[in-house]
């Protein structure tokens, strides 16, 4: 099923493989990332929160 790369076989498959390598690369970070941003936004959302009932604890208390 490889189709004769001839004398470029070498740089062809290189190329391949670095581009293979490189979304790998793109999407382990994106997951990494997107992981790390939820789970700060999860804490500003919980810092948020707690400050909201405080003022509404302090304006009816």
């Amino acid at each position: 099923m490889m189709p004769e790369l001839g004398k470029y076989a070498g740089a062809v498959l290189g190329s391949y493989a670095a581009s293979l390598g490189l979304i790998v690369v793109l999407v382990a970070w994106s997951l990494w990332r997107s992981a790390r941003v939820r789970k700060t936004l999860a804490e500003v959302e919980a810092r948020a929160s707690k400050a909201a009932m405080k003022a509404k604890a302090k304006k009816h208390g």
